[in-house]
């Protein structure tokens, strides 16, 4: 099974890669590129981390790279800021959806740990799901963070995952943690997350 894993920077979503691959997943990562709510060692360390993921599994694993930058700054343009975080999630999930049904992948993979920051409390995972009609894993969503950062460090990827990087220049001070589905989904529509989200993977590019 070919499968579109959406990788951050982090330690949890190269685990998450991990885990997959070595369940018998074809994966491809997809990094979503904040330039300019960021510079460039996102990008570095993400190659880096494929790399060493490549390496421990045995697998190709492709890594693209797509534009994110632009959706966020049209998203910021129309929402309660509160709701950034939701909206980032749910764009990148759209975008990932999007990259999977160009390379014909049949599910996407992301590194949620339930209620360990913002974007994963249960309400905001609901939130970020609604109208995507797509398979969505998430292999570490019972694991606390100890048990993910004990994989890593086996993995080789835990290291790599805390080298220095730029944080997200958007993130407001304080976001929404139990998301009203309603006023989402509003947000959604205003700011045709949709049509941001095909952009966005139209435009994602294979590292070479």
């Amino acid at each position: 099974m070919k499968v579109v894993c959406l990788m951050s920077g982090g330690i949890d979503s190269p685990v998450a890669a991990y885990i997959m691959a070595r369940a018998g997943a074809e994966v491809i990562l997809l990094h979503m590129d904040n330039r300019p709510y960021a510079d460039d060692r996102p990008i570095e360390k993400a190659k880096k981390i494929a790399a060493q993921l490549r390496k421990v599994t045995g697998q190709p694993i492709p890594l693209y790279f797509a534009p994110h930058g632009v959706s966020q700054q049209k998203m910021s343009e129309k929402i309660d800021s509160l709701y950034t975080c939701v909206m980032c999630k749910h764009a990148m999930i759209l975008t990932a959806k999007n990259l999977c049904m160009r390379l014909g992948a049949k599910a996407i993979v992301m590194g949620d740990s339930l209620g360990q920051v913002a974007s994963q409390t249960l309400m905001n995972l609901k939130s970020e799901n609604i109208g995507v009609n797509f398979p969505i894993l998430r292999p570490l969503i019972g694991y606390d963070k100890l048990e993910i950062i004990d994989i890593g460090e086996k993995i080789g990827t835990f290291e790599l995952s805390n080298l220095p990087a730029s944080g997200c220049t958007i993130l407001p001070k304080k976001v929404v943690t139990e998301a009203e589905m309603k006023l989402t989904s509003q947000y959604y529509e205003a700011t045709d997350i949709e049509g941001l989200a095909r952009t966005c993977a139209e435009n994602a590019v294979l590292d070479q």
